[in-house]
């Protein structure tokens, strides 16, 4: 009889310690529409403007995401996505922003993240798990990057709709693109919706013109620019 009141009060006592270093809720309802809109303009600013982020990489509706807490896993309400050309064990945690620029995520439901950058985003989910969990360490990772592309078309051997999954210049786009056929004149064109004031003096009417023979000879240098989501690039 000892021996069982010893084992049960061993028992007790890691139950204890694996209550203590775990994430306990507090509350029994979900974060409201107000806490979230309220947390997102704290982190965004109290007039809704979002920071330079020239570096950063901006989350968009398609890419798929990766939330999770510290000591309570992955926060997707939904089931974990395959990962194209896996196999039937090859799913991984993966939540894909809506068209409406949302993710569900357990807890809390539909938040906004399009728009954020993935700082930003854990910055925004610490504040409404906060009001659940004690003290929240929260993760987020890019796992797959479908929202951001651009087009070129033209004197190229592989025109196309290409991913911008990291920076890229108008002469590395070139080569992603295989490089210019035997016809081209080597001219380029970049025609851009939204131009920054950083890239205006640039650009006239929207599109910037840039001269690849220039370029190698050591002139207008600047006119290499990154290209930016949305971007249409036509090879001359």
């Amino acid at each position: 009889m000892l021996r069982i009141l010893i084992f049960f009060s061993c028992l007790l006592m890691m139950g204890g310690n694996m209550v203590a270093f775990a994430a306990q809720s507090t509350v029994d309802v979900p974060v409201s529409a107000q806490q979230k809109d309220s947390a997102l303009k704290e982190i965004l600013g109290a007039d809704g403007k979002k920071m330079q982020r020239e570096q950063a990489y901006v989350i968009g509706i398609g890419d798929i995401l990766s939330v999770g807490l510290y000591e309570e896993g992955d926060m997707s309400a939904t089931a974990a996505m395959k990962q194209p050309g896996e196999g039937a064990g090859g799913t991984q945690p993966g939540i894909q922003v809506m068209m409406d620029g949302r993710i569900s995520l357990k807890d809390i439901g539909d938040v906004e993240v399009s728009g954020l950058t993935l700082a930003e985003l854990a910055d925004y989910l610490k504040k409404l798990y906060s009001k659940i969990y004690d003290n929240p360490i929260v993760i987020t990772t890019l796992v797959q990057s479908n929202s951001l592309n651009y087009t070129v078309m033209g004197k190229v051997l592989k025109p196309g709709i290409f991913k911008l999954e990291h920076p890229m210049t108008l002469v590395q786009v070139v080569a992603q693109a295989g490089g210019f056929d035997e016809w081209a004149g080597r001219e380029i064109t970049v025609v851009r919706k939204n131009v920054s004031k950083e890239d205006a003096p640039l650009f006239k009417n929207n599109t910037l013109k840039f001269d690849y023979a220039d370029f190698i000879a050591g002139k207008a240098l600047d006119q290499n620019i990154f290209v930016r989501s949305g971007d249409i690039i036509i090879i001359d």
